[in-house]
Formats: structure tokens, sequence, C-alpha cells
């Protein structure tokens, strides 16, 4: 098998996740909103975060709707866990909030 993009694993995360979208029948909100249970419930890194942020934006959600997730799912999913995804909840947020600031700051001028 080869392949001609640079980035072959973030390319077939992108199609894994967009054959998801297509396939499943949720609103986008809701959509989001189950994947971050799932997230909180395996203890995904900061990383696997900052890629739903940019959907959950676009959809409008607020921080009170991620934090009654994690209120919803504390008491299937534990303390650490609901306390480990809102650190890399945060995490991924500085991440976003560094790389917008980054870019605002690539398009001033000299």
């Amino acid at each position: 098998m080869s392949t001609t993009s640079e980035t072959p694993v973030l390319d077939t995360l992108m199609a894994m996740t967009a054959d998801s979208i297509e396939r499943c029948g949720l609103a986008p909100d809701m959509l989001i909103l189950t994947r971050i249970a799932a997230l909180a419930a395996m203890d995904a890194p900061a990383v696997s975060y900052l890629a739903h942020l940019e959907p959950a934006m676009r959809e409008h959600m607020t921080a009170a709707q991620l934090q009654d997730v994690l209120v919803a799912i504390a008491p299937i999913v534990g303390t650490a866990r609901v306390m480990s995804a809102a650190t890399h909840i945060t995490e991924a947020l500085g991440v976003a909030i560094a790389v917008a600031d980054a870019s605002i700051e690539s398009q001033r001028p000299m």
C-alpha cells in the first residue's frame, strides 16, 4: 500500500470521522457531546479533544454543556476519568488559543 500524502494517519482519521458523521443520525451537537463522553470514558489525551473544539464552536456549544456531559458520565466512568477529561479539555483549549494567537500574529504587517 503506497500513500501519496504526507499525513496518512491524519488523513485516515479524518476519513473515518467523516464516514462516521455521514452514517450517524444524531444532531451535530449531540454527536459532539457523545464523542466527548466517549473520549472521557477512555481517558483520551488533549489532542483528541482538540479535534472536537472547532465542530463544537461551530455548533455554538457552551462550556456548561461540556461540563454537563462530564457530570452525567461521572457516576459511570469515575472521578479520575472525569478530572482527567476536564484537564485534557482545558489543555486542548489552551493549544487552540495559542494557535489562534500565532495565526493572528503572523497576519500582522511588519
